[in-house]
């Protein structure tokens, strides 16, 4: 067995043990709230195109899952109060450590998007589906303020394909090039301090791929952090809502 995949189940292990009590009780407050499910699951796809239920502390409104905006701002009225709390923390994370002792994720990995985002992905893209899927990856630290980067979008599944997209699949290529056991110890690492100082890791991540490739990522990392609409890697053109109506909602 792969050192990589011993130490995903030991430290998912771990965590299950020492969240658990935790977990119960923000459980229990999610289901008070509307008295629905708090767990919520939705058909991801995993290495090698399988698709596979990635699982959720519910942070939504139940009624929520029939829209159909695929991303989500932070002023988003889909969001439920609790929600708003867990999704800050990322504890609506904390079941994904199920999906890591069923061996369809890891720790460390580019994130698994749904079918209809995948079916978006240029040849370039599809290299994401090279690994295994992860919990965290440099592009879930530097993008975890997605939610307010999108805030008062008028359309935040186009804006989400113009500004963020891109950048989440140049960095998870990197990954995908350039992982090993180390580099995920240290994605690990600014994860967890990211969840109270994010300009520390944020400054160190730019610096590792501003050295990788400068021209491209100065883009991303400009002083004003104001992002401006790109192409997704493997594309020639901008992402157009009639591409998303297309995929989405054939």
């Amino acid at each position: 067995m792969k050192p990589k995949i011993v130490f995903d189940y030991l430290l998912a292990i771990s965590l299950l043990l020492l969240l658990f009590l935790p977990t119960l009780v923000i459980l229990f407050l999610v289901f008070k709230e509307d008295f629905n499910n708090p767990i919520y699951s939705s058909i991801r796809v995993k290495k090698n195109f399988k698709k596979f239920s990635l699982f959720k502390i519910r942070s939504m409104k139940v009624t929520s899952q029939i829209n159909k905006v695929k991303s989500t701002s932070s002023d988003d009225p889909r969001i439920s109060k609790i929600g708003k709390f867990i999704r800050k923390y990322k504890i609506d994370e904390i079941p994904q450590l199920l999906n890591i002792l069923k061996n369809e994720m890891s720790f460390v990995g580019p994130r698994p998007n749904v079918i209809e985002e995948v079916s978006l992905y240029s040849n370039e893209e599809i290299k994401l589906l090279d690994v295994k899927p992860g919990i965290t990856d440099f592009a879930s630290i530097i993008f975890s303020d997605e939610a307010d980067i999108l805030k008062d979008s008028k359309n935040p599944n186009l804006d989400y394909n113009l500004l963020i997209r891109p950048w989440k699949s140049l960095i998870g290529l990197y990954y995908v090039e350039k992982n090993n056991f180390i580099m995920d110890l240290e994605i690990l690492t600014l994860t967890a301090i990211s969840l109270f100082n994010k300009k520390l890791p944020t400054r160190y991540i730019s610096k590792k791929l501003l050295s990788h490739d400068f021209n491209t990522y100065k883009l991303l990392f400009n002083p004003d952090r104001n992002l401006t609409p790109i192409a997704p890697p493997g594309h020639s053109n901008l992402v157009t809502q009639k591409d998303l109506d297309t995929v989405y909602y054939k």
